[in-house]
């Protein structure tokens, strides 16, 4: 078998993942399907899509289960990844680095999802930042996450920065130290405290160097 075959079984593969997530996700929007896929097992073939290395895979199997879990009471994707999170940081960044926490904010976020699963995939989400120690993978969430999930993550940092000089070195030149500034978070609430925690740990000219108008000062 050449190398192309070889490649070739692999794209095969990934492209009957995709159909297959595809279509599950646009049968899950007749409810007259829903009981069929619900006994043909439908849950627990999404729940390792859900993990998928191909990130449109992950997110159209995430639709497809948010639309499910309107009509059905087993949430154990999104609970189980947030147990799997919880253990130890060596599990949280295994769970994280396959890219489930944006998988789980959409599943969180989707209007689609039942109030069930949006509660779920909060916890989940939680469980899996409070362990996680692995930054990398926690910094795109202060761009993308709500408030309510923000704490948890600035609170993250604010545990791990501390103790990590090559964890503070990354989070300046990756642009994270800039965009803490740029939260607005109300006096006095603990996503502030936590931002004064991270700035803590840097001499005061550098945040004042990465705050919101400091060029205009110098101009």
């Amino acid at each position: 078998m050449s190398q192309r075959q070889v490649l070739q079984v692999f794209e095969l593969y990934q492209n009957a993942r995709t159909r297959f997530v595809q279509m599950v996700a646009e049968q899950a929007t007749k409810p007259q399907n829903i009981e069929t896929l619900q006994n043909a097992g439908i849950m627990s073939l999404l729940r390792p899509l859900l993990l998928d290395v191909v990130p449109t895979i992950q997110q159209t199997a995430a639709l497809a289960l948010g639309r499910l879990a309107n009509y059905n009471d087993d949430l154990a994707a999104a609970w189980a990844l947030g147990q799997v999170g919880r253990h130890t940081p060596e599990h949280a960044r295994a769970v994280a680095i396959t890219n489930t926490l944006p998988v789980l904010l959409a599943l969180y976020m989707s209007p689609e999802s039942s109030e069930d699963l949006q509660v779920k995939s909060k916890k989940a989400i939680k469980n899996i930042i409070q362990k996680c120690t692995y930054l990398p993978a926690l910094e795109p969430f202060l761009y993308d996450a709500p408030p309510n999930i923000l704490k948890y993550v600035a609170g993250q940092f604010s545990k791990v920065l501390p103790h990590d000089s090559k964890a503070r070195r990354l989070f300046v030149t990756s642009g994270g130290l800039k965009k803490i500034q740029e939260i607005k978070a109300e006096p006095g609430s603990i996503l502030q405290e936590y931002i004064n925690n991270i700035n803590s740990c840097y001499p005061e000219e550098i945040v004042r160097y990465y705050s919101p108008g400091y060029s205009d000062i110098l101009l």
